[in-house]
């Protein structure tokens, strides 16, 4: 069924504006909107400061598009209004604990450190070399559909890898590596992965039904990726890439200070909205001292199969500007495509259904290049050796 844009805009046209005056479209709110494969895409901008406050107008337009036939999914997204001539939206820098007075009750322990006294870093998980997170600041940003793909780079370059899927409460990796089954019993209390794809896997979606909802507070959380990590037979691993869930709650603080990570790749999407959330993100690894190794941007920009337009449908290059502000490495931006979700919705992951495309080579470059920071963070802490002659 052909799905024509003026419906979706006529749709629109019942959704109020921000103070329930006129409506969104003829308030000149809505970006352009996209229609492919029964998806419909769009944003819409609001004031920064009230982002929070108009995620219902938000789901209201998201319901509006859903309204019409043949639409399957809708994609909206909330983008920051700035005007004109005036620089990005700043975030004010949290005060550090001694500005403050108070310390978080996660961070107690490392208040009043100074550099002479760092806290050592913790136990290594046995056989695995470099364990990486990927990580954001909200949900949605294609995270997962990152991670998978920088795992099965990592892989290309002759590395050994597993992938840690930590989102408790929505774990994606059995679908995305079409695994399902569940984790034989080694000895004791010791889990045998689970492989996709030459990838070592674990979830808590193999441990549970799909449907079963996870209604644990967060020591049940902690204890369950203590558990994936330690009490699993992960054998001898170059990297395990580790699928963070969204946010910076327990899940995020657990593997920040409790794990030696080599690092953090920060996924967000060109929008001033999850650039904010990904500062977030990237903050808290800072505050624990985990290098971030870079920056990508999802869903960077999207180009019509029919007419091979470009379309910049949630803006660009806000995740590259972001990075060199902040001084961190831009590992690269993937486009939104139907071949990348498609594939990734059958299980089929585009850098092993289609390794000669243009998106895989752009996911294995990316894994180069995490690959690469990696190395040079390790030289940097490095001690250099004392020769006597």
């Amino acid at each position: 069924m052909t799905i024509e844009k003026a419906q979706v805009v006529e749709q629109l046209k019942r959704v109020k504006g921000p103070d329930l005056t006129g409506n969104i479209v003829d308030l000149g709110l809505v970006s352009e909107i996209v229609v492919a494969d029964g998806k419909v895409f769009f944003s819409i901008t609001v004031p920064a400061d009230r982002a929070e406050e108009l995620e219902p107008l938000r789901e209201a337009a998201e319901k509006a598009a859903l309204g019409v036939d043949g639409v399957e999914k809708a994609s909206v997204v909330l983008t920051a209004a700035k005007s004109a001539g005036s620089p990005n939206p700043q975030v004010r820098q949290a005060p550090s604990a001694a500005q403050s007075g108070s310390v978080p009750p996660p961070m107690a322990g490392r208040a009043g450190q100074g550099a002479a006294q760092r806290p050592s870093k913790p136990a290594g998980v046995p056989g695995i070399d470099a364990i990486v997170a990927v990580a954001s600041g909200k949900g949605g940003v294609g995270k997962s559909t990152t991670s998978v793909n920088l795992a099965l780079g990592l892989q290309n370059l002759g590395l050994k890898v597993g992938i840690l899927d930590a989102d408790i409460y929505g774990p994606s990796m059995p679908r995305l590596l079409r695994i399902s089954g569940r984790p034989q019993t080694v000895s004791g209390r010791i889990l045998k992965p689970m492989e996709g794809y030459g990838l070592k896997v674990m979830s808590m979606g193999f441990l549970v039904d799909e449907e079963t909802p996870m209604i644990w507070r967060g020591p049940m959380v902690i204890s369950a990726l203590n558990q994936m990590l330690s009490e699993v037979e992960w054998g001898e691993l170059d990297v395990l890439v580790v699928d963070m869930p969204p946010g910076t709650g327990d899940a995020q603080l657990t593997m920040a200070q409790n794990v030696p990570l080599a690092g953090a790749v920060i996924v967000s999407t060109p929008q001033d909205l999850a650039l904010i959330d990904a500062r977030k993100g990237l903050n808290m690894f800072r505050k624990v001292e985990v290098p971030v190794l870079g920056i990508v941007e999802n869903m960077s920009y999207f180009v019509c199969d029919n007419c091979g337009t470009r379309h910049d449908i949630f803006g660009h290059g806000g995740a590259r500007a972001e990075a060199e502000r902040i001084g961190v490495p831009f590992l690269g931006e993937v486009p939104l495509t139907m071949d990348i979700r498609e594939k990734s919705d059958s299980g089929a992951p585009i850098v092993v259904s289609d390794p000669e495309s243009a998106n895989a080579e752009n996911y294995r470059q990316i894994a180069q290049r995490v690959w690469d920071r990696i190395g040079q963070e390790r030289s940097m802490t490095q001690a250099p050796a004392i020769v006597f002659d």
